[in-house]
């Protein structure tokens, strides 16, 4: 009975073997790559700032009295030395007239007395007392004349002048706290930058190192509202001293103003030129990711085919690309397309990138 059922055992365990399926070779994922190069890298730094006057002046006045005229318009540009206000100038006139007076007198009796000296006729206690009234007489008028002469208010700068505080007819003071009216110059002016304390050092220690050279100090910049202003600005200095609420350094540009677009306390972004690395590497920023840790990692295509992991240690963003300070070298074959079906240790089927520049 065996016998006779071997045969169709024999087809039973062919036929189960047949109906096994077999797993399909898939091939190796297919990824683009750009070959990294070594060029020269600009090192800007795009930072916030706020525009401030190049010039500001308080206008107060230096006598008292009443306003008798405001000699200019709000809003408007004025030139240093311009008539801004008219205070009354009546009693000042009267006080200047008789200090005058009593200088032509006295003047009249030092000449005199130091006549009769000369003669012998006076003793010189007299005439040196003639003498030091007439020059008090003297500077009584000149305060007198430098009192008439602050009562016409002219512009100490010159630039755009901001609202009166004050109207014709209204009582001021000499050197009030109030001020009169405030002249800002605006061309050019000045925008104030703030950058982070430990970038600057690395920078510094980074020029000194050979490692980048000097920049330029050019400075452009986008408004508020994300449009790029026409003019650049020039890098004008760096401050001395670290806020220790935020640990970042000041910096000052100066830029051009001519057509006044640029008016103190404006946001703006401004982006300074810090230097050249002459050995730049850059990574388009799409090749690189992260770990668990933060850390930024590439995968590269070695001479096996094999996508291999690299730890990356970057710097600044470059337009679209990331600067690499470590992990990558020329040569080096990054992945930047597919990335999502490639693994470490893989073997991949490489090509050029096609929406990639290199």
């Amino acid at each position: 009975m065996i016998r006779r059922l071997g045969p169709f055992l024999l087809v039973a365990v062919a036929l189960s073997g047949c109906g096994q399926p077999q797993r399909p070779k898939f091939p190796p994922p297919a990824v683009g790559f750009v070959v990294i190069k070594e060029q020269p890298v600009a090192l800007t730094a795009e930072l916030p700032g706020r525009t401030d006057p190049y010039a500001v002046s308080d206008v107060r006045p230096q006598v008292s009295g009443i306003i008798l005229h405001r000699l200019f318009t709000e809003g408007s540009m004025v030139k240093a030395g311009q008539p801004l206000y008219q205070i009354d100038p009546a009693p000042y006139q009267a006080a200047y007239e008789s200090a005058q007076a009593s200088l032509a007198s006295t003047k009249v009796k030092a000449e005199r007395y130091a006549a009769l000296l000369a003669a012998n006729a006076i003793a010189p206690q007299e005439a040196d007392d003639a003498k030091a009234a007439y020059l008090q007489a003297k500077a009584t008028a000149d305060n007198a004349r430098i009192n008439l002469n602050y009562t016409h208010i002219a512009a100490p700068i010159s630039g755009r002048i901001g609202a009166s505080s004050v109207t014709e007819g209204a009582l001021v003071t000499a050197s009030q706290a109030t001020a009169l009216a405030t002249i800002s110059t605006l061309d050019p002016i000045y925008v104030d930058i703030d950058q982070s304390s430990s970038e600057l050092l690395a920078l510094k220690r980074a020029a000194q190192a050979g490692q980048i050279a000097a920049g330029g100090a050019d400075v452009t910049m986008k408004l508020d509202d994300g449009s790029d202003y026409p003019l650049k600005g020039k890098l004008q200095f760096t401050d001395v001293t670290v806020d220790p609420s935020t640990g970042s350094v000041r910096l000052r540009a100066i830029f051009p103003n001519s057509d006044g677009l640029l008016l103190p306390g404006m946001y703006v972004r401004a982006t300074v030129n810090q230097g050249t690395d002459p050995h730049g590497i850059l990574a388009p920023q799409q090749g690189v990711g992260h770990d668990a840790k933060g850390e930024p990692t590439a995968l590269v295509v070695d001479d096996k085919n094999t996508a291999r992991l690299r730890v990356l240690k970057t710097g600044r963003a470059v337009g679209g690309d990331w600067q690499v300070l470590d992990g990558l070298k020329p040569g080096d074959k990054l992945i930047v397309e597919g990335l999502q079906k490639a693994q470490p240790d893989m073997v991949v089927t490489p090509m050029p990138a096609l929406n990639v520049k290199p």
